[in-house]
């Protein structure tokens, strides 16, 4: 019935668990979402107001593929101050949502039977997009006892001549760990090695607890085989909204545009609006959000790790955490079904982020310290 390719795409799992929750909800059980990796802080105003303004005064028509060039100035502006590197207008490609970059470059850079590089536990839709171009996914294990970083003597045995792609992400999805600078090294000097390209995940920059945010972008040696994805949905809690970019070589940036042609044409000109604002506007709020993100940290960490069977490291950005429940005896898509049937709390099994994910659930902790408290206290109650 469908294209064989279809049988090779994967999922996002928080979703499914989502609707399941939701389901469950419906049926008048009581439900703590710790599955899904949205803030739960509504849009700063000052973006609210730009939209609207924006509404009112037309632009609500098609712009261009790559972008509102006012916009691409402005997201160009800030990526040149944040990271020291000198970015133009024609390095950016703003997309609805930041998948979109992630998706568009595999598709113009991997040909069937290349190798890509990705992290493992990682964001599910790495590997579901490696597979689905009929490339090969190389999985680099995030190893707890190193931070939930990778080993980068083992990535050197990984890069070769096949490899076409690297995915990095830090802060990460779904360990709440962090890359330094000299990983970030070791993956510049293979890419450079190996004629290989880089994609760098930092849709979590703003969202770290201790330290500086290292970034791809302090190796600028690289800048022209390196596609940076960057987006709002998390920093400035605007998921809804549907804004990504990503920073990349002209050449390759007109490729993306153009299959955005093929796709979806064009990013809502009123968000991108509102995406300037984000940028130019008032930070409070957001650093506000991740002062509380790091006091909900502390107090889920301390939590989980006073449970029998759960230890837990310390994130050091996003906002999940990926505690190991291996001394629970349970496997761990069991044990996420048995925290939704029994204690009303949904989280995820590991194994939703990859084979290396076993032995361990991500829980996110963008919901309440109240609603923290109370999912810690039924955890251990069915345990």
């Amino acid at each position: 019935m469908f294209a064989e390719r279809m049988s090779r795409l994967g999922t996002e799992t928080a979703f499914e668990v989502l609707a399941r929750a939701k389901a469950m909800e419906a049926e008048g059980r009581e439900m703590i979402h710790l599955e899904i990796g949205e803030p739960d802080f509504d849009t700063p105003p000052n973006i609210v107001r730009a939209a609207i303004n924006a509404l009112k005064s037309g632009f609500t028509h098609y712009g261009p593929s790559a972008g509102l060039l006012d916009a691409r100035k402005v997201f160009a502006a800030h990526i040149t101050k944040d990271r020291g590197v000198e970015v133009r207008p024609e390095n950016i490609v703003i997309t609805p949502g930041a998948k979109p970059i992630l998706f568009f470059t595999i598709l113009a850079l991997v040909d069937e039977g290349d190798e890509v590089i990705y992290p493992n536990p990682g964001f599910p839709i790495y590997e579901s997009v490696i597979n689905f171009v009929g490339a090969k996914p190389v999985p680099i294990p995030l190893r707890e006892e190193k931070g939930f970083s990778f080993d980068v003597d083992e990535l050197r045995t990984l890069v070769n001549d096949k490899t076409k792609l690297i995915i990095i992400n830090s802060p990460q999805n779904p360990t709440g760990g962090i890359l330094t600078k000299k990983d970030m090294k070791v993956v510049a000097e293979l890419a450079d090695k190996y004629d290989a390209w880089i994609l760098s995940d930092e849709v979590y920059s703003k969202i770290i607890y201790e330290g500086k945010h290292a970034s791809i972008y302090d190796f600028p040696e690289v800048k022209d085989r390196t596609v940076l994805l960057e987006g709002h949905s998390k920093t400035y809690a605007m998921t809804g909204w549907r804004l990504g970019y990503g920073i990349m070589p002209p050449k390759l940036a007109d490729a993306v545009a153009r299959l955005q042609t093929n796709s979806n044409s064009c990013t809502a000109s009123f968000t991108q609006i509102a995406g300037m604002e984000a940028l130019t506007g008032s930070q409070s709020r957001s650093r506000k959000m991740v002062k509380e993100f790091k006091a909900r940290r502390d107090l889920i960490v301390d939590g989980l790790n006073a449970i029998p069977g759960f230890t837990c490291l310390k994130p050091k950005g996003a906002f999940y955490v990926f505690p190991n429940i291996t001394g629970t005896g349970m496997k761990s898509k069991e044990l996420e079904v048995h925290l939704l049937e029994k204690a009303g709390v949904a989280g995820l099994s590991g194994t939703s982020f990859g084979k290396y994910g076993e032995g361990y659930l991500r829980f996110s902790y963008a919901n309440s310290q109240e609603n923290i408290k109370k999912a810690l206290e039924k955890i251990r109650s069915v345990l």
